[in-house]
């Protein structure tokens, strides 16, 4: 399986120019609403990721997870993620029945409150 298929990857992108695009006007970023949710299915990391950097597209944001109870908004590398193996040797795994229902913060603040990602 492709962890990240193109039209993934062409929706952070767009998230992420649709924000540079409003900071460099002086605006109000965009509270995009997840577009991926990754997983590692021999650990209790996720990652529920919103845009890519335009600059560089290697660099997503999103709400970040390694299952220590502290989630928290910010950068991860897409190359460590494919790189990355678990306990067990497996890969990151994109989860594909997921379907965001709400913007990042309302995760974020779910997650905060439950000490991990709900979704």
């Amino acid at each position: 399986m492709n962890l990240l298929p193109q039209k993934i990857l062409d929706q952070l992108a767009a998230n992420g120019e649709a924000n540079f695009a409003r900071i460099q006007a002086g605006e109000d970023t965009i509270d995009h609403a997840p577009v991926v949710k990754l997983f590692t299915p021999d650990g209790g990391a996720t990652w529920l990721l919103s845009e890519t950097e335009p600059d560089d597209p290697d660099i997503a944001f999103g709400l970040c997870d390694l299952g220590l109870g502290f989630p928290e908004l910010g950068s991860v590398r897409i190359s460590v993620l494919l790189a990355h193996r678990g306990r067990l040797g497996l890969p990151v795994e994109r989860d594909l029945h997921f379907q965001a229902d709400a913007p990042l913060s309302v995760y974020a603040e779910r997650a905060r409150d439950a000490g991990g990602i709900l979704a």
